[in-house]
C-alpha cells in the first residue's frame, strides 16, 4: 500500500463537492453510485445524490491556498464525503496484514502501561487478579472496535456517520461532541504521559512542557497528512516499540512480584475488580466510535470475519503485552524503593526508573516507549478532525487537515496547561465519557440485526447526507439518554458512587457500562418499532 498511490491521496475526490467551487455557471452533478461486485449485494439507491447538493466552498486566495496546501504529495484531501467502489484500493492479503498491524501498533504504547499500573496499586489488586481481569476485560473490549471496523469497508462512511443510521442526522450530532472530547481527552494524556517521560530522561533539564509540545507535533503533522500516511507509519513503528518493551522485560522483570495478592475484605476485592475491569473495558471500548474511519478504503467485498478478527486479535494482543508489564511493574513498586520514589513524582518517571540499570540504552529506550503516545494517537487525532466535519454543513466545509491543526492545538495547550495537575482530571473523567460509547454501539447492533439483517432490508449507505432518508432518531436517542442514566447509577468514580454500584461487595464497584448497555437493549426495539410504523423510516 504505497501511500503516494493510495486513494486517500487524490488531490480532489471525485465526488467530494465540498471541494468544488460552487458559482451560478457550476451546478452539482447527479451523482449515482456504481453497482457493488457481484459478490456483494447492492447497498445503494441509484440516481440520488450521493453527496450534500449544497456545499459551502472556499473562494478566491483562500481556496487557492487549500489547493496548495492539498497538492502535497501524499496529503489526503477527502473529508467525511463517503468512499464510493471505484475509490477504494485492493484488498488481498497484504491488506488484511495491515489490519493486523494498525491495531497492534496502536495499542502498543505507554498509556496503557500506565493503565496496567492501576490494578495493584490504585484497586489493590493482586498479579493473579489483576492479569485474570485484564484479559478479559481486553477481550471484551475489542470487540467493540472490531465490530464497528466490519462497517466501514462496506459503507464507505465514517463511523460518526454511520451513527446517522440509528440517531438520525440532528440527534447523532450529541454523540459527534462526545467523541471529540473522549478522543481530545485522550490524546492531551498521551502528551502528557510522553512529557513526563521526557523530562524524566533529560534528568529535569527538559521540562514537561517541552517533551509536550514535541509529541503533539508529531501526532498534528501525521494525522494532518492523513489516512495514507498513518497505516504506512503504524505499519513499522510497532517495532521500535515492541524492541523496547523487551528490553523493560529484561530490564526490570526479575522485580516483578508474582506472589502478590489482593487486599481487603471478600467484598472489597469483588468491587475493586469490577471497577478495574470497567477501566480496561472503557479504555479500549472507546475505539468503537472511530475504528470504522481506517477501514472506509478497502473493498466493500472484505470479508466481515476477517475484519473483525484481524481487528480484535491485533487489539488484544496489544492490550495484553502493555498491560502485562504494567501490573507487573505495579506489583514491584512497594518493594523497590526506588520505584516507589519514581512513582511519587510521576508515572513517566516510574517507566524510566524500570530502565535505570541500562544507563543511556535505557534512556533511549524510554524515549522509544515516551512517542509510543503518537503511535497511539495519531489515528484518532484524524478521526477527531472526521469527527468535527461531521457537526454539519459548515464544518465540513473546512478542510480535514485543518481540522488536524485545530485538534493538534487544542492538545497541545492544554497538555501544556495541565501537565501538572490535568492528568490527574482527566484519569478520573474520561473514563466517564466511555460510558456513551456502550448504549451507543448497542442500539447500532441492535438497529443493524433486528431491522436490516432479519428483515432482509440493507442499509441504504448512498443516503447518509440525506436527512429525509435517514431515521427520525427518536427511538435512538431515548434509548441512548436511558442507557446514560443507567451508567450513572452504575458509575463508581472517586467523586461519586452511585446506588447501583453501592451495592457491590457493599463498598462499591463500577458496572456503569453494564447497566447502560441494559438499558439500552430493553428500551430502544419497541420505540423503533414504533417510530417505523409512524414514520417509516
Amino acid at each position: 500500500m504505497n501511500p503516494l498511490r493510495h486513494p486517500g491521496v487524490r488531490h480532489t475526490p471525485k465526488y467530494d463537492v465540498e471541494k468544488q467551487s460552487q458559482s451560478a455557471e457550476k451546478t452539482v452533478p447527479n451523482v449515482t453510485t456504481s453497482p457493488a461486485p457481484a459478490s456483494a449485494p447492492s447497498l445503494e439507491s441509484s440516481g440520488q445524490h450521493d453527496v450534500s447538493p449544497n456545499p459551502v466552498p472556499f473562494t478566491g486566495m483562500l481556496a487557492a491556498w487549500n489547493s496548495k496546501v492539498e497538492a502535497l504529495a501524499g496529503l489526503e484531501a477527502r473529508g467525511i464525503t463517503r468512499v464510493l467502489h471505484e475509490e477504494k484500493h485492493e484488498g488481498g492479503l497484504q491488506g488484511h496484514i495491515q489490519m493486523f498491524l494498525l491495531w497492534f501498533s496502536i495499542n502498543l504504547c505507554a498509556n496503557n502501561i500506565i493503565t496496567g499500573l492501576f490494578g495493584p496499586l490504585v484497586f489493590g489488586l493482586g498479579w493473579k487478579d489483576s492479569i485474570c481481569v485484564m484479559i478479559f476485560a481486553c477481550a471484551l473490549g475489542s470487540c467493540g472496535p472490531a465490530y464497528t471496523s466490519t462497517l466501514g469497508p462496506e459503507s464507505g462512511n465514517r463511523t460518526m456517520i454511520l451513527g446517522r443510521y440509528v440517531m438520525g442526522y440532528w440527534p447523532s450530532k450529541l454523540v459527534c461532541v462526545l467523541n471529540l472530547i473522549q478522543q481530545i481527552g485522550f490524546g492531551i494524556l498521551g502528551c502528557i504521559i510522553s512529557g513526563q517521560i521526557i523530562s524524566a530522561v533529560n534528568g529535569g533539564g527538559l521540562t514537561i512542557a517541552v517533551g509536550c509540545v514535541i509529541s503533539a507535533l508529531c501526532i498534528g503533522l501525521i494525522a494532518t497528512f492523513g489516512i495514507a500516511i498513518i497505516h504506512t507509519y503504524e505499519r513499522y513503528a510497532f517495532v521500535p516499540q515492541l524492541v523496547a518493551l523487551f528490553v523493560l522485560i529484561g530490564s526490570a522483570g526479575k522485580d516483578f512480584d508474582h506472589s502478590a495478592v489482593s487486599q481487603g475484605s471478600a467484598g472489597v476485592i469483588t468491587a475493586n475488580r469490577c471497577s478495574f475491569f470497567a477501566l480496561q473495558f472503557a479504555n479500549v471500548f472507546g475505539f468503537s466510535a472511530v475504528a470504522a474511519d481506517l477501514y472506509v478504503y478497502y473493498p466493500v467485498d472484505t470479508p466481515k470475519y476477517i475484519t473483525f478478527g484481524m481487528t480484535f486479535s491485533a487489539t488484544w494482543l496489544g492490550l495484553l503485552f502493555c498491560n502485562i508489564l504494567g501490573i507487573g511493574i505495579a506489583t514491584g513498586v512497594p518493594n523497590v524503593p526506588s520505584w516507589t520514589d519514581a512513582y511519587g513524582v510521576s508515572a513517566g518517571a516510574l517507566l524510566l526508573e524500570t530502565y535505570r540499570g541500562l544507563g543511556a540504552f535505557g534512556g533511549l529506550c524510554a524515549v522509544i516507549i515516551a512517542f509510543g503516545s503518537v503511535t497511539n494517537n495519531a489515528p484518532f487525532a484524524y478521526t477527531s478532525a472526521i469527527t468535527f466535519q461531521a457537526l454539519g454543513h459548515y464544518a465540513k466545509a473546512i478542510p480535514r487537515w485543518m481540522w488536524c491543526i485545530f485538534v493538534m492545538i487544542i492538545e497541545l495547550v492544554c497538555s501544556v496547561a495541565g501537565r501538572n495537575h490535568l492528568f490527574a482530571v482527566f484519569q478520573n473523567f474520561l473514563p466517564i465519557m466511555s460510558y456513551w460509547v456502550a448504549p451507543w454501539v448497542t442500539i447500532l447492533l441492535e438497529e443493524q440485526i433486528l431491522f436490516h439483517v432479519l428483515r432482509g432490508k440493507p442499509f441504504d449507505w448512498a443516503a447518509w447526507e440525506d436527512r429525509k432518508r435517514l431515521p427520525i432518531g427518536i427511538a435512538a436517542l431515548f434509548a441512548f439518554l436511558c442507557g446514560w442514566a443507567g451508567a450513572i447509577i452504575g458509575m463508581s468514580q472517586v467523586w461519586y458512587q452511585g446506588p447501583v454500584a453501592l451495592k457491590v461487595g457493599n463498598y462499591g464497584g463500577d458496572i456503569g457500562a453494564w447497566l447502560a448497555i441494559a438499558f439500552a437493549c430493553v428500551i430502544y426495539p419497541p420505540l423503533r418499532y414504533f417510530e417505523l410504523k409512524k414514520f417509516g423510516r
